[in-house]
Formats: structure tokens, C-alpha cells, sequence
């Protein structure tokens, strides 16, 4: 590098030179970063990706623009690898880049902000400038194709530093790690769940298996689990056993067997008032027969009769 082109005691050149020294004397197998040997305040940087991520086992190549106030103003930052974090070719929004100089501190370098950008990769993007919310089986087939080539960007010269970064980042990166059963279970989770909630929101609850309505008693609802044969499943259910749970019916409102008691006790009312009613008539009819009677002259006939 040439440092005769660049004033030594102008501050920020004077410490990006301190950390290119520290860079090369101190190096680490998470990331590593140059400077162009063209412009000190531009650096080219592959980081790995983070550990027990869907990112793990990738290289991902960027760009850094210092300022030329550097260190007392942060840089900004540019992924140019395709991640499913962060969009390619656009300087993205962080609170160690120029996007949140508050929280800047000059103390920090460009170590300090790679550490950083490869802990804020598996974080939640929550909508910020230049963030990506890729599904994970997509990052994680970003991840290994990251590791073919370097990604194509600027003039011969920039993309010789590149390539020779990626041939550093690949001896000290592992392979993009194999899933295990568990893990891609997670990723490809089976819709068993939402199944049975969208049977569950069903107007008839139906006993599993066998396609026939739960009995309604009262105001709860007996479910009938299916037979469990003995090799079917072994140490999840009791063998041959067909038990009656009872669970809280989601309708409670009407009570159907409760009515037919209603009814009976309305039929033997209605009765009890229909005889009444009838003794009643007859008792009013003989008592106008007798006033009839006492009124034509007849009454006395049956007076002296008897």
C-alpha cells in the first residue's frame, strides 16, 4: 500500500492505517477486510455466517465507505452477496452505520462493526431500510451457493481483492452444516396443526377416524377416542382401550334434553286444568237447570214430590 499518497497526520488516515496493521497482524476466522490499495477510506469484506444460523457455512462479501471524518463519524455499509437478510448493492440501516450516527461511538472500528453486522444477521429485520425477511430454507440455499464464487462488483482491480478474500474466507469457513430430522422438521413444519383447528371451528365436532358426530349430553359434548391397536403406535396410548372423555361443548346455549321434561310437566298441567274446567261448566249448567226450573213451576212439583 502505498502510504506516500496520503497525508500520515491527517486523524483518519493516520487510524485507518492503524487498523489495516491490526487487521493483518490479528486475524480472525469470522471475517477479514482490505482497504483498496487505490483509496484507503473504501474496504472490501467477506464475513462468515454466524453459527447455528441458516446462515452458517456461508461467505458473505461487502463493502465499507468511511467517511472522511473517520473515526468521529461511521461508516456505511453494503452486502453484495445475496443472504435473504439484507438487499445487495444497498447501504443498509444499522446503528453502526451513517444511518444512526447517534449511537456511533468513535472509539469503535471496522473489527468492531463486522462483530456487529454478523450478530445483527439471524435478528428480525422489522421492516428497516435495506433488510430482506427470506424464509429459512431459502437463506440456507443462499448460504451454500455464496460459497461458488465471489459475487462481480467494480473494476479488475477491486474484483482481484475480492477473489482473493473469498479464497481466504473458504479455507477457513466449514461447509454449510447438514439439517438433522428435528431441524428440518422445523423449517418444513406438517399443517396437522392448522387441520385441526379448521375442524375444531366445524359445526358438527366429529370423532377422529371414524367420521361420526360426538354425543351432546346437557351442556357438554362425550368425544370418543378411536381404538388404538396395540403396534399402531406402542408407549403413546393404552392398547385396545376406547375411552369417553367429556369436554365442554362449544354451544351450550341450547339444552335439547331438557325440553321432552318441559313437555311433560306442561301435559299433565293442561290436563289437571282441563278437568277443572269441565267440573266447573257442569256445576255452572246444574244450577241453571235448577233456576230454570224454580222459575217455570216445575221446581214445585219436585218440592212437593219429595
Amino acid at each position: 500500500m502505498a502510504e506516500d499518497k496520503y497525508n500520515l497526520k491527517n486523524p483518519a488516515v493516520k487510524r485507518i492505517l492503524q487498523e489495516v496493521k491490526e487487521m493483518q497482524s490479528n486475524p480472525s476466522d469470522d471475517f477479514t477486510s482490505l482497504p483498496l490499495e487505490e483509496n484507503i477510506f473504501e474496504w472490501q469484506f467477506a464475513i462468515r455466517g454466524p453459527r447455528d444460523s441458516e446462515f452458517e457455512g456461508g461467505i458473505y462479501h461487502g463493502r465499507i465507505q468511511l467517511p472522511a471524518e473517520y473515526p468521529f463519524k461511521p461508516p456505511s455499509f453494503m452486502l453484495l452477496t445475496p443472504n435473504g437478510r439484507f438487499e445487495t448493492q444497498t447501504k443498509i440501516c444499522l446503528s453502526i452505520s451513517n444511518h444512526h450516527p447517534e449511537h456511533w461511538q468513535p472509539s469503535w472500528s471496522v473489527r468492531t462493526a463486522l462483530v456487529a453486522l454478523i450478530a445483527f444477521m439471524p435478528t428480525n429485520p422489522n421492516g428497516a431500510l435495506g433488510s430482506l425477511d427470506y424464509k429459512k430454507e431459502e437463506r440456507r440455499a443462499l448460504a451454500i451457493k455464496s460459497r461458488e464464487s465471489p459475487p462481480k462488483y467494480g473494476n479488475p482491480q477491486r474484483q482481484k481483492l475480492i477473489d482473493e478474500i473469498h479464497e481466504y474466507m473458504l479455507s477457513k469457513t466449514p461447509p454449510v452444516p447438514q439439517l438433522s430430522p428435528s431441524q428440518a422438521l422445523e423449517e418444513h413444519p406438517t399443517n396437522s396443526d392448522g387441520e385441526a383447528q379448521a375442524n375444531q371451528q366445524d359445526s358438527v365436532t366429529m370423532v377422529a377416524g371414524n367420521g361420526l358426530p360426538n354425543q351432546v349430553v346437557g351442556d357438554r359434548v362425550v368425544e370418543e377416542e378411536p381404538l388404538v391397536l396395540a403396534n399402531a403406535n406402542p408407549g403413546t396410548a393404552e392398547m385396545g382401550v376406547r375411552a369417553a372423555r367429556e369436554i365442554p361443548a362449544r354451544e351450550p346455549s341450547n339444552q335439547p334434553l331438557q325440553r321432552p321434561e318441559m313437555r311433560v310437566q306442561r301435559s299433565a298441567d293442561d290436563r289437571l286444568f282441563t278437568w277443572a274446567a269441565v267440573g266447573l261448566t257442569i256445576a255452572i249448567l246444574v244450577l241453571l237447570f235448577k233456576k230454570f226450573m224454580k222459575s217455570s213451576g216445575h221446581g214445585a212439583v219436585f218440592m212437593d214430590g219429595s
